[in-house]
Order: C-alpha cells, then sequence, then structure tokens
C-alpha cells in the first residue's frame, strides 16, 4: 500500500526540508554526558537567568563580538523577530531581543507537549491497543460473536513493515495481535471485527482544516485507532481502516474473519482476547520530535484529555498541556493543540527559553533533551548548522508555519559552556528565514 505523506512542523513551503520519514526518525543517540563535561528594538542585556530579560541581577555584558554576530545573523529578518540566549553554565541571559512579545510558536510548541506529557504520562508509560469479544469459543476454533478492535490512542500500531521503514522499527503490529487470538484457538468468527474508536472524539483533523482530515500536516487521519500512521481508504475512515487490515492479517493466518464497515462501542462485559502495547512515552516524544510529527503530536494531547478529564479532545488535551507547563514552570503561553499547527497557539522566547532552562539536568529534561535532533544531523534540523560549528553540537525543535521560522534548543558551546535559546521569527517567507537559523546556532556554538 502507499505510504502516507508524512510532513514536517506544519504548513512548511515541503522544498525546504528535504528528508524520508524513515532519515529523520533515526534514533537520537544519549549525548548528555558530551554536553553537560522586550521590545522590538534591538537590546543586548545580560541578567540572571532567573530572573525576566531586561530585569534585575546584572552581572558582566558578554563578549561584543556575540551580540555582533547574532545581530548579523539576523539581518533581514525585519522588526518581529525574538531571540534569548542564556547561559546555563555561568546562569545568566546574553542576548535578548523581542524575548517578551508572544507569537506563534507552531511546532516548538511540541516542547511543551513533550514535557507535559513526560510528566502527566510518566516516560514508561505504554498505550494498549485490545482485541475483545463477545460471544464464546465453541469447537472447531469457531468464535461464535464478534470481536472488537478497541484502539488506546498508540500512534505507532500499523504493519512491521511500514513501522520499520517510518517508525524507526517501534510500535505493535496487527500480526502480533492475530498471533495471539490463532494461540488463542480461534480459527474462525461467526460475526466480525468492528473498530472502537470512542476513547477520543470524531474529529480526523485539527485546527488548520476545521477539525477534518488534514492530511498534508499529518501524514494521515487522527483517531483512537490509527494503523500506518492514520491510513484510510475510499469510504473506510482509519479505525474502520485498522480493522480491515487486522482481518486481512487474519486471513494470512488462515483464519476466517471479516471486519465490519462502521465503528461501534466494545460492549460492557466484553471479554479481552489479545493486547498489543506501544514504545514508552519515552519514545514516542523522541518519534515526536525529532521528525516533527503533528499526528503523533496531537494525539498525545487527545491522550491528556481522555485520561485527565474523560474527554479525548485537543481542547481538552491542550488545557492539561498548559496547566501543566504553567503550575511546575510558572510559564504562561497560549495553547490550543499539542502540534502548534492553530495559528492562535502563542507564546514568546522568553517563556520557551524559562522552559528549556528549567527542565536542564532534571529527568525530565534529561529525556527532552535525548529526544531533540541533532542540528546538522538529524531529523527537521538535519540541513541547519552543517560544516558549522553547531553542527552535532547543538540538539533543537524547529517550527514552521508560512510565515513563522522559529528553533529553540540547546548548544554546547566551544567554549565549553552549556547554551539555551529560543528564536522565532515572523514575516519572511520560510526560504528567506531559514538560513538565519544556521548563522544564529552556529554563532551560539562558537561562544
Amino acid at each position: 500500500m502507499a505510504a502516507a505523506l508524512i510532513s514536517a512542523c506544519g504548513q512548511i513551503a515541503r522544498k525546504q526540508v528535504k528528508s524520508s520519514f524513515s532519515t529523520l526518525a533515526h534514533a537520537a543517540p544519549s549525548r548528555l554526558n558530551a554536553v553537560k563535561t522586550t521590545s522590538n528594538t534591538t537590546t543586548t542585556v545580560s541578567t540572571a537567568v532567573g530572573a525576566p530579560a531586561g530585569g534585575a541581577g546584572t552581572t558582566a555584558a558578554p563578549p561584543v563580538h556575540l551580540q555582533h554576530e547574532l545581530k548579523r545573523a539576523l539581518a533581514g529578518a525585519g522588526r518581529q523577530v525574538g531571540l534569548v540566549v542564556e547561559d546555563l553554565s555561568d546562569n545568566r541571559t546574553v542576548y535578548s531581543v523581542g524575548a517578551n512579545v508572544a507569537r506563534p510558536p507552531a511546532s516548538v510548541e511540541k516542547l511543551y507537549t513533550s514535557v507535559a506529557v513526560l510528566n502527566l504520562l510518566g516516560p514508561s508509560t505504554r498505550l494498549q491497543t485490545t482485541v475483545l469479544g463477545t460471544g464464546t469459543l465453541g469447537r472447531g476454533g469457531v468464535w461464535h460473536g464478534n470481536l472488537y478492535l478497541r484502539g488506546g490512542g498508540d500512534p505507532t500500531f500499523g504493519d512491521g513493515s511500514w513501522n520499520k521503514a517510518y517508525e524507526d522499527g517501534h510500535g505493535p503490529t496487527a500480526m502480533q495481535l492475530a498471533h495471539q487470538l490463532h494461540h488463542d484457538g480461534i480459527d474462525r468468527v461467526t460475526g466480525h471485527i468492528f473498530a472502537d474508536d470512542s476513547l477520543f472524539d470524531s474529529d480526523l483533523g485539527g485546527p488548520a482544516t476545521d477539525n477534518l482530515p488534514d492530511t498534508p500536516d499529518y501524514g494521515g487521519e487522527m483517531s483512537a485507532l490509527v494503523y500506518d500512521h492514520g491510513m484510510s481508504a475510499s469510504r473506510m475512515p482509519p479505525a474502520v481502516f485498522a480493522t480491515h487490515e487486522l482481518a486481512l492479517t487474519m486471513r494470512g493466518e488462515g483464519m476466517r474473519v471479516g471486519a465490519a464497515s462502521r465503528t461501534r462501542d466494545t460492549p460492557s462485559g466484553a471479554a479481552q482476547l489479545a493486547a498489543v502495547q506501544s514504545p514508552p512515552i519515552s519514545e514516542l516524544v523522541r518519534l515526536m520530535d525529532v521528525p516533527s510529527d503533528d499526528l503523533i503530536a496531537d494525539m498525545l494531547a487527545k491522550q491528556l484529555g481522555a485520561r485527565l478529564l474523560g474527554q479525548g479532545t485537543l481542547l481538552e488535551g491542550a488545557t492539561e498541556i498548559q496547566q501543566a507547563i504553567e503550575s511546575a514552570y510558572d510559564v504562561h503561553p497560549t495553547i490550543f493543540d499539542g502540534s502548534g499547527l492553530d495559528r492562535d497557539d502563542r507564546t514568546t522566547p522568553a517563556e520557551v527559553a524559562t522552559l528549556l532552562r528549567k527542565v536542564w539536568n532534571t529527568p525530565t529534561g534529561n529525556l527532552l533533551y535525548a529526544a531533540l535532533p541533532v542540528v546538522g544531523k538529524q531529523g527537521t534540523v538535519q540541513s541547519i548548522g552543517v560544516n558549522t560549528a553547531a553542527d552535532g553540537n547543538c540538539v533543537a525543535k524547529t517550527g514552521t508555519l508560512n510565515g513563522v521560522t522559529n528553533l529553540a534548543g540547546y548548544c554546547r558551546a566551544r567554549g565549553g559552556k552549556s547554551m539555551v535559546f529560543a528564536l522565532m521569527i515572523d514575516g519572511p517567507d520560510n526560504y528567506q528565514a531559514f538560513p538565519m537559523l544556521s548563522r544564529v546556532v552556529a554563532a551560539i556554538a562558537r561562544y
């Protein structure tokens, strides 16, 4: 079957980041030890990192060459630019411009989603996809009744070959479920397999398409039950498609069964017959952040809504993300989804930098760091900072919508210092702003 187009960071012109999803999803190696040995008018300040940009606690000014290089790197960005650079080693802000102006974060918002999901669900939590049955097992391996494939919001459930190519080899498969059912002694089902996607709402897309399917951004359609990254077919929404794929897999194993053409909630009292689990949340966060996967981000947001508020919607999930960030880190973004596709999302460079600073060297921060792609090497940053001091020495999250070009993350500077930065550029076309990202991280890494 044809693979769905999976795009990164939202509505960026596709020609700017050309990479196969399999390349983008390669594991970010452990590199923690290596890294750890208010206005729109340009202002350069040096403040205690714990204080607001431009606030109390000033220390010696940073080297003039860094100020000059960052100004030069942003030449042509216009007035709608925000940048905060902090020296974590010396606990101070070394550069700030437009730090407190709220802007669309685009996929930089996935930093908030990552931290909230890790904190609220826990890094070892796994999402379960189950097969339940109503009926009885009779002679000859005949299941007299129906089966129900109930989705638990796992974005990695699918075909083994798909997962190998597009999920870095992670994710449970329909074959695993088929083998468990066959082991249970089921050779034939008199009823049908129904799809149960009731954990989430029925919205197939997000804000960019008024909740209608948004394959260009998501690379599939959202559901509590997806197969091969939300693949669907004519008259088959993703959940129904998943049950048909399971039925095909079972028939390939010699079992006789048919899939229903509609969804149905699993009846109370149904018996669990088989189950598979997703990779842990820590791995799902990496699979989200390295290629900037919007489908995974918004499915994780809905997971939060379902588990914590009893409603698997983007609105409820976004509420949980926002409250988690506010309560734990005293950062106050405006969040309407998990992916950053909603252009009404707002945050400031200072808020992003504050989050990254506060999680630094914490258990959650270590997992976040390990989930981010390496500049010049991986994911959506593999073409940023190539052959500069930043190449291999920074990890970062991109964020792009049309006219929005953002980058935030960490750098190991040439002098051995650990740096955090948050850059947000509004206005210029992505192709004009994208080279600025390389110049900025290169200057920071040379610090």
